[in-house]
This record gives C-alpha cells, structure tokens and sequence, in this order.
C-alpha cells in the first residue's frame, strides 16, 4: 500500500530512511524513483548522498549542516510535489542468455519445481520485460522484477561459494545476473556474455533502477562464446529501445 506521506526512520545518526510504502510493487517503486529524482535536482543543505530501494530512499546527511527536523519537512515537500516528469525515460536492454548445460545447473531443479519442461521455463523466462527496482548486493546487481508466478523458486539451502560473473539465477519470485564472481544461493538457470559492471567504463553499470531487462536465448556454445569474445574486446553491441 502506497502512504499518503512519507514514513521516517532513523538509521544511525547521519542517515533516514524515508518510506513510501509498505509492499513491493511497482507503483511505489515509482514514486520512490520521483522522490530521489527531486532530492537529486534539489541540492538540500547537509545531503551528501541517498540511495533508493525498492519501497524506500536512504538518505545520507550531515547533521551539522542541517537539522533532522528541517530535513524531514523538506522531504515531505519534495514528495507531495514529485513528478514523473523528472525521472530519465527508462530503457529496455536486451541481455543475451545461454540456458542450461554448464551454465544452468539449477534449470532442471527449476523445471520440475514448476512442472514445467526446460524449454518451457526459457520460453517464460525470456518472455518478459523486468523491472530493475533497484541495484545492490554487489556493483551492478540489479534486483529484477515481473517473474512468471510459475517460476518462483525457493534458494538453495545452503549459498554457493563462488557464483560466476555473469551468471542468471532465480530465487524465490526475483530473477536477477550476478554482475560479478561472488558468493550467493540463487538458482542457476544460464549464464550471459554480457558485463553488467565494468569499472574501466562510463557508467560502469549497464542498468539502473527504472529501466527494464529483456533476456534473449543463445541458441548455441558457439554463439555464447563469440559473443563472450566482442564482450571482452568491448565489441559488442546491445539492443536497448525506449520503454513505450
């Protein structure tokens, strides 16, 4: 349910946690994408920094430059006059996927926990425009949402050591790639060429909240790889359009 104002919380003594909502839904996600948007072009007294989450921005401040009291009037300012206008047209980017084999070990265990065949949770899979609500866990993760309902999966019991760079996984009703080699209990379903996060470009991530991600089967290893080969010679060229 979307608040009619905003609900404060502190966090620590120079960070507030403002809340727009208390469920996850892609309403609220916007309006917390228009919320961040005014805190960007508003340049408040003593705000060094925010972070927008899925229902809820985190802001940093100095408490020195300005009052909790002064803070929190402003933000409930900014919020009842937030406009969709101010946020940046989000894009669709097409992501290619290797499904399977290899790269997928958890799609059989995927399959047979929808019952559903491995061609069938591809054809889902790749069959949607998802929601990046918002980026963390590590550079360039982007938290996706819009996942068939046939193809919630629980995490594993216990979370893998190292997860591949690149590797597309499932847990629970969020897809999601790891933009990089880390620890982590999603699913496995396939593996893209793509670099989510690379330091050495601008920006060094390919998403940001508000945009949208499509996935687009690879239909061979070979095609996989030649791919891999444009990513890493910075070759390779993504599709991305205009979210209509």
């Amino acid at each position: 349910m979307m608040l009619e104002r905003p609900r404060f919380l502190l966090s620590g003594d120079t960070a507030l946690v403002v809340e727009l909502g208390d469920e996850i839904s892609a309403e609220i996600n916007r309006r917390v994408r228009d919320l961040s948007a005014a805190i960007d072009k508003a340049n408040l007294p003593g705000v060094f920094d925010y972070l927008p989450t899925y229902r809820s921005v985190l802001i940093y401040y100095d408490p020195i430059a300005t009052s909790l009291e002064k803070l929190k009037s402003e933000i409930e300012k900014l919020y009842a006059n937030a406009d969709s206008q101010n946020v940046d047209n989000p894009v669709v980017v097409e992501i290619p996927a290797y499904y399977g084999a290899e790269f997928g070990e958890d799609i059989e265990f995927v399959a047979e926990n929808a019952g559903l065949s491995v061609s069938d949770v591809v054809d889902l899979h790749s069959g949607t425009n998802y929601l990046v609500y918002m980026m963390g866990f590590s550079p360039g993760f982007a938290y996706l949402g819009g996942l068939s309902e046939k193809l919630f999966t629980p995490r594993l019991p216990s979370p893998r050591l190292e997860i591949p760079a690149g590797s597309v996984g499932i847990a629970e009703s969020q897809t999601g790639v790891y933009p990089i080699s880390s620890p982590g209990g999603w699913r496995l379903i396939g593996r893209t060429p793509v670099r989510l996060f690379d330091p050495l470009r601008e920006p060094p991530v390919l998403v940001s909240a508000g945009d949208y991600v499509r996935f687009t089967p690879i239909d061979s290893i070979e095609e996989y790889r030649e791919l891999e080969r444009q990513a890493n010679a910075g070759e390779l060229k993504l599709i991305t359009e205009a979210v209509k």
